[in-house]
């Protein structure tokens, strides 16, 4: 039993070591895509990586100050 739990700390202890962390590159003969026509220059790949605000939107953590009417909606019209 007593052996079982060792293999098993040291599975979970090598399975934790594997994240390693340095800079991505691109897989050998491959390229980074071309660069965006908005953008002065080529993306690195964390920035290529990384969402965008569309993708990840923030939360807004506003809090209702007082009791608003709500505006009429012309496109609120009753069923057929």
């Amino acid at each position: 039993m007593m052996r079982r739990v060792l293999i098993g700390a040291a599975f979970l202890l090598a399975l934790a070591a594997c994240g390693g962390k340095r800079e991505l590159t691109p897989a050998p003969g491959e390229s980074l895509p071309p660069k965006p026509a908005a953008e002065p220059t080529p993306l690195t790949p964390t920035q290529l990586i990384t969402p965008s605000v569309q993708a990840r939107p923030q939360r807004s953590d506003e809090l209702l100050k007082q009791s608003e009417e709500r505006r009429d909606d012309r496109f609120n019209l009753p069923p057929r």
